[in-house]
């Protein structure tokens, strides 16, 4: 595995390698010392073109717990909006030894094209580009869900098989809806997407998902768990797209609240990418139930970064034959040290 561009191009085996490494990981995070000597002399760049706090820290924090040198680049206040292109970026920070490059971009293809490029050597990890993909956002979430739903014990080498799970909002705009749509598919489990139909995509309908406009008789088939979405305001009014009438109405049909909470099975759990909508998507009961796990995403996302980074950068020597996948398929349809941690590579 040469980048991390889509959920797409994870292979059944890569898809689980990785779950299992980010839990070792997370094992290690447990310790009163939390850093590992993995990729001491490796340097990391974060290039952020979109703002996105805790994305990037989550980044910055799982490739420091691993001891590599991080660089953040932030587009504003940067040559880039003094016309800098991308290609030109990319060369400067190739220049200075990045071994990886964590790139968030508002243009969906951006991380595959500065892959393919040739402007850089390094690792190229999707940190959401567009409308099109958010990969380790995914593999944070089925990380989530194995933890919770894949029965007692060591869940190492389990999938998702025969899991139920319902995403609700705006699947139209979302890079978390497509890249967990891909990755739960390859894991094994069923999603519905629930939305109105003015929030799902043209040609959703070939999407390994089903798709249902009522939340309501989505939970009556007890999902075992229910991830919502992000609304953004500014698409509620009719200057910003009018794709519903007005936020009382959207969560009325689709916010997740004490009532619809109740009526979920008692072991099924909430997800949510963030950040939150609070008494929109969501209310402040179901937000706060012991059964969000919305925290805890936030935790696992650095075990998850920490174990691509790791496999990327580190835990692939030897392996390219067992991980080669192709790269290009980016649409839903459309040693560290023996003492530290080992792990599997």
């Amino acid at each position: 595995m040469k980048h991390l561009l889509s959920t797409g191009s994870l292979s059944h085996k890569q898809a689980v390698r990785i779950l299992d490494t980010a839990g070792q990981m997370a094992a290690t995070q447990a310790r009163e010392i939390k850093k590992l000597p993995t990729l001491r002399g490796r340097t990391v760049v974060n290039l952020f073109f979109e703002d996105s706090t805790r994305t990037r820290i989550s980044f910055e924090t799982a490739a420091k717990r691993l001891s590599a040198d991080v660089i953040n680049f932030s587009a504003k206040g940067s040559s880039v909006s003094k016309g800098e292109s991308l290609k030109d970026t990319a060369l400067t920070l190739q220049a200075m030894g990045a071994d990886a490059v964590v790139i968030r971009h508002h243009a969906s293809g951006a991380p595959h094209t500065l892959a393919h490029s040739g402007w850089t050597h390094g690792a190229v990890i999707n940190a959401g580009d567009g409308t099109h993909q958010h990969p380790t956002q995914a593999l944070l979430d089925a990380f989530t869900l194995r933890r919770h739903l894949s029965g007692p014990g060591d869940v190492t080498g389990r999938d998702l098989a025969g899991l139920r799970v319902a995403i609700v909002g705006d699947v139209l705009h979302s890079r978390v809806a497509r890249s967990n749509v891909q990755l739960l598919h390859t894991l094994g489990a069923d999603v519905t997407l629930v939305a109105p139909p003015t929030l799902l995509p043209v040609g959703v309908d070939a999407w390994p998902a089903a798709v249902s406009y009522h939340l309501d008789e989505v939970i009556d088939t007890k999902p075992d768990a229910i991830m919502m979405l992000r609304v953004q305001r500014e698409r509620m009014s009719s200057a910003g797209g009018g794709f519903f009438p007005s936020p009382l109405e959207y969560t009325r049909g689709y916010g997740l609240d004490a009532r619809r909470l109740a009526a979920m099975p008692e072991h099924a759990i909430v997800l949510h990418p963030g950040p939150m909508n609070r008494g929109l998507e969501i209310s402040a009961d179901a937000a706060d139930s012991p059964r969000a796990v919305i925290v805890e995403q936030v935790a696992n996302g650095v075990a998850v970064r920490m174990a691509v980074l790791y496999l990327l950068l580190a835990g692939s020597e030897g392996t390219q034959d067992e991980t080669r996948h192709d790269q290009t398929n980016d649409q839903p349809n459309d040693q560290t040290t023996k003492n530290e941690t080992k792990v599997d590579a």
